[in-house]
């Protein structure tokens, strides 16, 4: 096995808990190995910090596995690691759809798997852990069924671009003999069909499961705006809680027809509605329509995926919060959020003061969430924590 050794100074992410390696922190790799192979880390002086899969076509070198220096890296430890993470769900989340394993915040790095009902959808994004997948799966499905949960199929999804950075190939296929990938789900008291094949990232987000919960309470007898609604969720979690009237949009045509066949699906096409629109464009429209809304919910993709890119991306969250501002009633409310993990907490707050201050809107904060349990923030290790979730009470300056 060979050894990475840091040099002297580096690897503080390390040491507070995180679990990355980068490039540049390298001093020494004695031994010879292969990419994915399991390497031991030793600090400059020869303490033993544990060991970790090594890529060197990664700027991420070596993600770590565990933090024991004689630990064995085996089916016994895998086990270890899906039954804690397994557990964990069972605990927090309800587990008929939810995020099983959440890569290194479930301290399998690279991995993320989802359970829609009775499917696992996978994605493996790092060389290391991809050797581990079959098994990883196997084992959580053994679980799963010690439970009395009938897991019928497995598909993967590692079509994602990072995997490039790897210097692994996009994929995507079954893992186990082919099913109808068209998955029914209930997620609080809303049905959703799934399309694990087509759908985004591994078919349905489910990191705002409890987000959209949150909403409902503000929405009986309302009018809503919901924008970026994607396959429709915040605006059916509105629609079910008795919303008088919900307007939808996306600028995916594919996710509006989607939504709408989710509203069929719940009883609720004569209140929530769905149109195609660049929400960006469509804000101002409404306002010069005279349109107001009780409760306007802004759920943008991540506006950044890179720190260069940030800058950019604070002129979009300032502009998308400033417009809908400016559609909220007085004494209304604006859900807001964040899915990108380089606009801070503290970065985004920022923003929507700043939004609120350019529209003459004063904020009272009622909510601030994150992303489910079943996505948990590893402390030290901040690519975990990237969902930022507000609910304001909107009011005129006075």
């Amino acid at each position: 096995m060979a050894t990475v050794v840091l040099k002297k100074g580096e690897g503080r992410l390390l040491k507070q808990g995180g679990m990355w390696i980068f490039d540049n922190e390298i001093d020494t790799i004695q031994g010879m190995y292969k990419n994915g192979d399991i390497v031991e880390v030793q600090d400059f002086d020869g303490y033993g910090m544990g060991k970790g899969f090594i890529n060197d076509q990664s700027k991420i070198r070596v993600r770590m596995m565990t933090r024991k220096k004689d630990q064995e890296i085996d089916v016994a430890f895998l086990e270890n690691r899906v039954k804690a993470a397994w557990e964990y769900r069972k605990t927090t989340v309800d587990t008929s759809c939810c995020r099983v394993i959440f890569g290194e915040a479930d301290f399998l790095p690279g991995l993320v798997i989802d359970k829609f009902s009775d499917v696992l959808v996978v994605q493996s994004l790092a060389l290391g852990i991809d050797r581990w997948k079959t098994q990883i799966v196997d084992i959580l499905v053994k679980l799963m069924k010690e439970d009395g949960i009938a897991i019928k199929g497995v598909y993967e999804r590692s079509d994602t671009a990072v995997r490039k950075k790897e210097g692994l190939p996009l994929h995507k296929g079954f893992l186990s003999e082919p099913f109808d990938t068209n998955v029914e789900i209930v997620e609080n008291g809303v049905h959703y069909m799934v399309d694990v094949v087509n759908g985004q990232k591994t078919g349905f987000f489910l990191d705002q499961k409890y987000n959209r919960l949150a909403i409902q309470k503000l929405c009986k007898d309302k009018k809503v705006l919901d924008c970026f609604t994607h396959m429709g969720t915040f605006a059916l979690n509105a629609g079910i809680a008795g919303a008088k009237e919900v307007t939808g949009l996306d600028i995916s045509d594919y996710a509006i027809k989607q939504a709408r066949e989710n509203a069929k699906r719940n009883g609720l096409e004569k209140t929530v509605h769905f149109r195609q629109a660049n929400v960006l464009d469509e804000l101002p429209k409404l306002l010069a329509a005279g349109e107001q809304y009780d409760v306007v919910i802004l759920d943008p993709p991540a506006f950044t995926k890179s720190r260069e890119a940030t800058k950019n991306a604070i002129k979009g969250y300032r502009e998308i919060n400033r417009e809908g501002l400016k559609l909220v009633k007085d004494g209304g409310y604006l859900a807001t959020c964040s899915c990108s993990h380089f606009m801070t907490q503290e970065l985004f707050i920022k923003t929507i003061g700043e939004a609120a201050k350019s529209a003459h809107k004063r904020l009272r904060q009622a909510e601030f969430r994150t992303q489910s349990p079943d996505h948990p923030i590893l402390w030290a290790a901040d690519e975990s924590y990237y969902l930022k979730f507000l609910i304001f009470q909107v009011v005129e300056e006075k």
